[in-house]
Protein backbone atom coordinates (compact mmCIF):
# COMPACT_ATOMS: atom_id res chain seq x y z
CA UNK A 1 0.00 0.00 0.00
CA UNK A 2 1.71 3.29 -1.39
CA UNK A 3 -0.29 5.15 2.10
CA UNK A 4 -0.02 4.27 5.97
CA UNK A 5 -2.37 1.30 6.48
CA UNK A 6 -5.86 1.81 9.14
CA UNK A 7 -7.76 0.14 11.04
CA UNK A 8 -10.37 0.38 8.57
CA UNK A 9 -7.90 -1.87 5.81
CA UNK A 10 -7.39 -4.31 8.45
CA UNK A 11 -11.42 -4.57 9.53
CA UNK A 12 -12.05 -5.29 5.39
CA UNK A 13 -9.28 -7.20 4.52
CA UNK A 14 -10.41 -9.37 7.65
CA UNK A 15 -13.87 -9.32 6.95
CA UNK A 16 -14.36 -7.79 10.47
CA UNK A 17 -15.93 -4.98 12.00
CA UNK A 18 -13.83 -1.70 13.38
CA UNK A 19 -14.30 -2.16 16.89
CA UNK A 20 -13.35 -5.87 16.11
CA UNK A 21 -9.88 -4.53 15.24
CA UNK A 22 -9.92 -2.68 18.27
CA UNK A 23 -10.27 -4.73 20.86
CA UNK A 24 -7.84 -7.50 18.73
CA UNK A 25 -4.96 -4.96 18.49
CA UNK A 26 -5.15 -3.39 21.56
CA UNK A 27 -6.00 -6.99 23.78
CA UNK A 28 -9.45 -6.00 25.03
CA UNK A 29 -11.78 -9.03 25.36
CA UNK A 30 -14.57 -8.61 22.74
CA UNK A 31 -13.50 -10.79 20.13
CA UNK A 32 -12.78 -14.85 20.08
CA UNK A 33 -9.14 -16.10 20.07
CA UNK A 34 -9.22 -17.14 16.20
CA UNK A 35 -10.47 -13.86 15.49
CA UNK A 36 -7.58 -12.32 17.12
CA UNK A 37 -5.32 -14.44 15.53
CA UNK A 38 -6.74 -13.72 11.96
CA UNK A 39 -7.00 -9.74 12.70
CA UNK A 40 -2.95 -9.82 13.98
CA UNK A 41 -2.02 -11.38 10.78
CA UNK A 42 -3.56 -9.28 8.73
CA UNK A 43 -2.05 -6.33 10.55
CA UNK A 44 1.09 -7.89 10.05
CA UNK A 45 1.04 -8.59 6.46
CA UNK A 46 -0.45 -4.88 5.77
CA UNK A 47 2.55 -3.75 7.92
CA UNK A 48 0.17 -1.79 10.33
CA UNK A 49 1.95 0.00 13.46
CA UNK A 50 0.26 1.59 16.23
CA UNK A 51 0.45 5.50 15.92
CA UNK A 52 2.02 6.71 18.93
CA UNK A 53 0.30 10.30 19.17
CA UNK A 54 -2.91 8.53 19.25
CA UNK A 55 -1.46 6.01 21.81
CA UNK A 56 -0.27 9.07 23.59
CA UNK A 57 -3.56 10.74 23.38
CA UNK A 58 -4.77 7.53 25.23
CA UNK A 59 -2.53 7.19 28.09
CA UNK A 60 -0.53 4.37 26.19
CA UNK A 61 3.13 4.60 26.74
CA UNK A 62 4.95 6.20 23.08
CA UNK A 63 7.10 2.71 23.40
CA UNK A 64 10.25 5.28 22.92
CA UNK A 65 13.18 6.62 25.13
CA UNK A 66 15.11 9.47 24.60
CA UNK A 67 18.78 10.57 24.75
CA UNK A 68 19.64 14.58 24.11
CA UNK A 69 23.47 15.39 23.43
CA UNK A 70 24.00 18.81 24.66
CA UNK A 71 27.54 19.14 23.28
CA UNK A 72 29.54 20.50 19.71
CA UNK A 73 28.93 18.72 17.19
CA UNK A 74 32.06 18.81 15.86
CA UNK A 75 33.44 17.31 18.96
CA UNK A 76 30.88 13.98 18.87
CA UNK A 77 31.76 12.35 15.08
CA UNK A 78 35.48 11.41 15.88
CA UNK A 79 34.62 10.40 19.76
CA UNK A 80 33.85 6.47 20.44
CA UNK A 81 32.80 6.77 23.46
CA UNK A 82 29.11 7.79 22.86
CA UNK A 83 29.14 5.44 19.93
CA UNK A 84 29.41 2.78 22.36
CA UNK A 85 27.29 3.98 24.86
CA UNK A 86 24.54 4.46 22.93
CA UNK A 87 25.17 0.70 21.17
CA UNK A 88 24.76 -0.69 24.83
CA UNK A 89 21.80 1.36 25.59
CA UNK A 90 20.22 0.30 22.16
CA UNK A 91 21.05 -3.22 23.24
CA UNK A 92 18.52 -3.22 26.18
CA UNK A 93 15.83 -1.17 24.48
CA UNK A 94 15.71 -3.68 21.12
CA UNK A 95 15.40 -6.45 23.47
CA UNK A 96 11.85 -4.82 24.48
CA UNK A 97 11.16 -3.64 21.21
CA UNK A 98 11.51 0.08 22.78
CA UNK A 99 12.77 2.59 20.16
CA UNK A 100 15.61 5.18 20.99
CA UNK A 101 14.89 8.63 19.88
CA UNK A 102 18.05 10.74 19.55
CA UNK A 103 18.81 14.84 19.11
CA UNK A 104 21.77 16.72 19.46
CA UNK A 105 21.44 20.12 20.45
CA UNK A 106 24.10 23.24 21.10
CA UNK A 107 23.72 23.42 24.50
CA UNK A 108 21.41 22.96 27.88
CA UNK A 109 19.03 25.46 27.73
CA UNK A 110 17.68 23.60 24.16
CA UNK A 111 17.97 20.47 25.69
CA UNK A 112 15.73 21.04 28.37
CA UNK A 113 13.51 23.02 25.75
CA UNK A 114 13.66 19.94 24.12
CA UNK A 115 12.29 17.58 27.31
CA UNK A 116 9.72 20.01 27.73
CA UNK A 117 8.19 19.49 24.44
CA UNK A 118 8.66 16.08 24.07
CA UNK A 119 6.78 15.46 27.47
CA UNK A 120 3.84 17.98 26.39
CA UNK A 121 3.44 16.29 22.91
CA UNK A 122 3.63 12.47 24.62
CA UNK A 123 7.04 11.77 22.35
CA UNK A 124 8.58 9.70 25.06
CA UNK A 125 8.26 7.13 28.03
CA UNK A 126 11.55 8.41 29.58
CA UNK A 127 15.19 9.64 29.03
CA UNK A 128 18.46 8.84 29.71
CA UNK A 129 20.31 11.91 30.81
CA UNK A 130 23.96 12.74 29.57
CA UNK A 131 26.98 14.66 30.61
CA UNK A 132 25.89 16.13 34.24
CA UNK A 133 26.94 19.56 34.68
CA UNK A 134 28.44 21.11 37.92
CA UNK A 135 25.31 23.37 38.06
CA UNK A 136 22.65 21.69 36.69
CA UNK A 137 19.02 22.20 35.49
CA UNK A 138 18.12 18.98 34.17
CA UNK A 139 17.51 17.28 37.61
CA UNK A 140 14.84 19.73 38.84
CA UNK A 141 13.01 19.99 35.29
CA UNK A 142 12.45 16.36 34.96
CA UNK A 143 11.26 16.21 38.30
CA UNK A 144 9.20 18.96 37.67
CA UNK A 145 7.83 17.26 34.50
CA UNK A 146 7.04 14.13 35.95
CA UNK A 147 9.42 12.62 33.01
CA UNK A 148 10.74 9.07 33.95
CA UNK A 149 14.80 9.84 33.34
CA UNK A 150 17.76 8.49 34.62
CA UNK A 151 21.45 10.25 34.56
CA UNK A 152 24.41 8.92 33.60
CA UNK A 153 27.09 9.94 35.81
CA UNK A 154 26.38 12.35 39.00
CA UNK A 155 26.29 16.28 39.29
CA UNK A 156 28.51 15.82 43.02
CA UNK A 157 32.27 17.12 42.10
CA UNK A 158 33.26 16.04 45.49
CA UNK A 159 36.41 13.48 45.39
CA UNK A 160 35.36 11.44 48.28
CA UNK A 161 33.06 8.49 47.10
CA UNK A 162 31.30 9.14 50.60
CA UNK A 163 30.47 12.77 50.24
CA UNK A 164 29.27 12.40 46.23
CA UNK A 165 26.69 9.60 47.24
CA UNK A 166 23.32 10.32 47.99
CA UNK A 167 21.56 8.52 51.08
CA UNK A 168 20.68 4.73 49.39
CA UNK A 169 19.26 1.62 51.32
CA UNK A 170 20.62 -1.69 50.65
CA UNK A 171 18.61 -2.16 47.48
CA UNK A 172 20.46 1.24 45.86
CA UNK A 173 17.23 3.45 46.57
CA UNK A 174 17.38 6.84 47.69
CA UNK A 175 16.55 7.57 51.34
CA UNK A 176 14.66 10.12 53.22
CA UNK A 177 17.63 12.38 53.74
CA UNK A 178 18.43 12.37 49.55
CA UNK A 179 17.83 15.18 47.66
CA UNK A 180 14.43 15.91 46.78
CA UNK A 181 14.88 15.97 42.76
CA UNK A 182 16.46 12.96 43.10
CA UNK A 183 16.70 10.49 39.82
CA UNK A 184 17.96 7.24 39.18
CA UNK A 185 21.71 7.67 38.71
CA UNK A 186 24.48 5.13 37.08
CA UNK A 187 27.72 6.32 38.12
CA UNK A 188 31.65 5.66 37.41
CA UNK A 189 33.97 6.61 40.05
CA UNK A 190 36.25 9.15 38.65
CA UNK A 191 38.06 9.56 41.52
CA UNK A 192 39.31 6.02 42.01
CA UNK A 193 40.15 6.03 38.22
CA UNK A 194 42.57 8.86 38.02
CA UNK A 195 44.00 7.73 41.13
CA UNK A 196 44.93 4.30 38.99
CA UNK A 197 46.37 7.05 36.68
CA UNK A 198 48.45 8.47 38.54
CA UNK A 199 49.76 6.12 40.72
CA UNK A 200 50.94 4.28 37.83
CA UNK A 201 53.24 7.48 36.65
CA UNK A 202 54.28 7.75 40.14
CA UNK A 203 56.07 4.80 40.02
CA UNK A 204 57.14 5.35 37.03
CA UNK A 205 59.06 8.35 39.10
CA UNK A 206 57.00 10.95 37.25
CA UNK A 207 56.83 14.62 39.19
CA UNK A 208 55.87 16.96 36.82
CA UNK A 209 52.37 15.80 35.20
CA UNK A 210 49.71 17.66 33.27
CA UNK A 211 45.85 16.69 32.97
CA UNK A 212 44.68 17.76 29.25
CA UNK A 213 40.78 17.69 30.36
CA UNK A 214 37.53 17.75 28.84
CA UNK A 215 35.00 20.80 29.34
CA UNK A 216 35.42 22.46 32.59
CA UNK A 217 31.35 22.58 32.74
CA UNK A 218 31.17 19.08 32.86
CA UNK A 219 30.54 17.49 36.48
CA UNK A 220 33.06 14.52 35.54
CA UNK A 221 35.80 16.53 34.08
CA UNK A 222 35.28 18.96 37.52
CA UNK A 223 35.36 15.77 39.82
CA UNK A 224 38.99 13.91 37.70
CA UNK A 225 40.40 17.76 38.59
CA UNK A 226 39.83 18.37 41.69
CA UNK A 227 41.12 13.89 42.06
CA UNK A 228 44.28 15.52 40.49
CA UNK A 229 44.30 18.29 42.82
CA UNK A 230 43.88 16.08 46.09
CA UNK A 231 46.50 12.83 44.60
CA UNK A 232 48.78 15.85 44.05
CA UNK A 233 48.50 17.49 47.64
CA UNK A 234 49.03 13.76 49.24
CA UNK A 235 51.77 13.39 47.49
CA UNK A 236 53.66 16.94 48.09
CA UNK A 237 53.68 18.57 44.80
CA UNK A 238 52.27 22.10 43.80
CA UNK A 239 50.42 23.02 40.84
CA UNK A 240 53.57 23.98 39.32
CA UNK A 241 54.30 20.16 39.21
CA UNK A 242 51.13 18.74 38.40
CA UNK A 243 47.67 20.81 37.26
CA UNK A 244 44.94 20.49 34.72
CA UNK A 245 44.55 22.68 31.54
CA UNK A 246 40.87 22.59 29.62
CA UNK A 247 39.77 22.14 26.38
CA UNK A 248 36.79 20.85 24.50
CA UNK A 249 37.59 17.51 24.02
CA UNK A 250 38.66 17.77 19.91
CA UNK A 251 41.47 16.59 18.35
CA UNK A 252 42.51 20.43 17.44
CA UNK A 253 42.44 21.59 21.04
CA UNK A 254 43.88 18.47 22.69
CA UNK A 255 46.64 19.12 19.71
CA UNK A 256 47.01 22.51 21.32
CA UNK A 257 47.26 22.48 24.51
CA UNK A 258 49.62 19.55 24.36
CA UNK A 259 52.00 22.06 21.89
CA UNK A 260 51.39 24.65 25.05
CA UNK A 261 52.59 22.93 27.99
CA UNK A 262 55.27 21.03 26.06
CA UNK A 263 56.68 24.83 25.32
CA UNK A 264 56.69 25.38 29.08
CA UNK A 265 60.38 26.05 30.94
CA UNK A 266 59.57 22.96 32.72
CA UNK A 267 57.37 20.94 30.63
CA UNK A 268 55.52 17.73 31.76
CA UNK A 269 56.83 14.11 31.69
CA UNK A 270 53.93 12.63 31.44
CA UNK A 271 50.34 13.71 29.71
CA UNK A 272 47.25 12.25 30.81
CA UNK A 273 44.38 13.34 28.67
CA UNK A 274 40.60 12.94 28.70
CA UNK A 275 39.54 11.00 25.97
CA UNK A 276 41.68 8.80 23.53
CA UNK A 277 41.43 11.30 20.33
CA UNK A 278 43.13 14.08 22.43
CA UNK A 279 45.52 11.33 23.18
CA UNK A 280 46.65 10.50 20.10
CA UNK A 281 46.80 14.11 18.84
CA UNK A 282 48.83 14.85 21.16
CA UNK A 283 51.51 11.94 20.58
CA UNK A 284 51.32 13.22 17.00
CA UNK A 285 52.26 16.50 18.38
CA UNK A 286 55.03 14.85 20.65
CA UNK A 287 56.51 13.55 17.09
CA UNK A 288 56.66 16.68 14.68
CA UNK A 289 58.20 18.51 18.17
CA UNK A 290 60.68 15.37 17.93
CA UNK A 291 60.23 14.43 21.85
CA UNK A 292 60.51 10.32 21.73
CA UNK A 293 57.29 9.00 23.84
CA UNK A 294 57.59 7.32 26.10
CA UNK A 295 61.61 8.41 26.43
CA UNK A 296 61.42 11.52 27.20
CA UNK A 297 57.31 12.06 27.64
CA UNK A 298 54.35 9.16 28.89
CA UNK A 299 50.91 9.51 27.38
CA UNK A 300 48.03 8.28 28.76
CA UNK A 301 44.42 8.54 27.59
CA UNK A 302 41.38 8.08 29.93
CA UNK A 303 38.99 5.55 27.36
CA UNK A 304 39.96 2.92 25.47
CA UNK A 305 39.54 2.33 21.81
CA UNK A 306 41.34 0.93 18.40
CA UNK A 307 42.80 4.69 17.95
CA UNK A 308 44.81 3.58 21.22
CA UNK A 309 45.56 -0.21 20.18
CA UNK A 310 46.81 1.19 16.46
CA UNK A 311 48.42 4.01 17.11
CA UNK A 312 52.94 3.44 17.45
CA UNK A 313 53.18 3.47 20.13
CA UNK A 314 50.31 1.96 21.49
CA UNK A 315 49.32 3.55 24.45
CA UNK A 316 48.77 3.42 27.72
CA UNK A 317 44.84 3.65 28.85
CA UNK A 318 41.95 3.25 31.40
CA UNK A 319 39.39 -0.09 30.06
CA UNK A 320 35.98 0.25 30.76
CA UNK A 321 32.80 -1.58 29.44
CA UNK A 322 31.36 1.57 28.21
CA UNK A 323 28.51 -0.50 26.25
CA UNK A 324 28.12 -2.03 29.70
CA UNK A 325 27.77 1.48 31.30
CA UNK A 326 24.99 1.95 28.51
CA UNK A 327 22.96 -1.16 29.07
CA UNK A 328 23.24 -0.57 32.81
CA UNK A 329 22.12 2.95 32.62
CA UNK A 330 18.77 1.54 30.12
CA UNK A 331 17.90 -1.38 32.53
CA UNK A 332 17.88 1.43 34.99
CA UNK A 333 15.14 3.56 33.09
CA UNK A 334 13.21 0.56 32.28
CA UNK A 335 13.31 -0.36 36.11
CA UNK A 336 11.79 3.24 36.42
CA UNK A 337 9.46 2.77 34.18
CA UNK A 338 8.10 -0.52 35.64
CA UNK A 339 7.66 2.14 38.64
CA UNK A 340 11.23 1.23 40.89
CA UNK A 341 12.41 3.96 42.95
CA UNK A 342 15.00 6.20 42.06
CA UNK A 343 18.57 3.99 42.85
CA UNK A 344 22.24 4.82 42.59
CA UNK A 345 24.13 2.07 41.06
CA UNK A 346 27.57 1.91 40.16
CA UNK A 347 29.50 0.79 37.23
CA UNK A 348 32.73 -1.23 37.34
CA UNK A 349 35.78 0.83 38.16
CA UNK A 350 37.88 0.81 35.00
CA UNK A 351 40.87 -0.98 34.78
CA UNK A 352 44.44 0.59 33.65
CA UNK A 353 46.22 -1.14 30.94
CA UNK A 354 49.83 -0.53 31.07
CA UNK A 355 51.12 -0.36 26.98
CA UNK A 356 53.99 1.04 25.00
CA UNK A 357 53.33 5.00 25.87
CA UNK A 358 54.45 4.94 29.61
CA UNK A 359 57.96 4.40 30.91
CA UNK A 360 60.63 5.52 33.60
CA UNK A 361 60.24 9.37 34.03
CA UNK A 362 63.77 10.95 32.08
CA UNK A 363 66.75 11.62 34.36
CA UNK A 364 66.89 14.71 32.94
CA UNK A 365 64.47 16.76 30.46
Amino acid sequence: MARRPTIKDIARRAGVSESAVSFALNGRPGVSEDTRARIRRVAEELGWQPNSAARALSGARAGVVGLVLARPAHTLGVESFFLQLVSGIQEVLAAGRIALLFQVVEDVDAECAVYRRWWAERRVDGVIVVDPRTQDPRPELLTGLGLPAVMVGTTATATDPAAAAVTTGPDGSVGPEGPPAALSTVRADDAGAMAQVLDHLHRLGHRRITHVAGLPALAHTARRMASLRAWAERHGLGPAHVRSVVTDYSDAEGAAATRRVLADPEPPTALVYDNDVMAVAGAAVAAGLGIPVPARLSLVAWDDSALCRVTHPRLTALVRDTAGFGRLAAEELLAVLAGGPPRVRESELPRLEPRDSTAQAPAAY
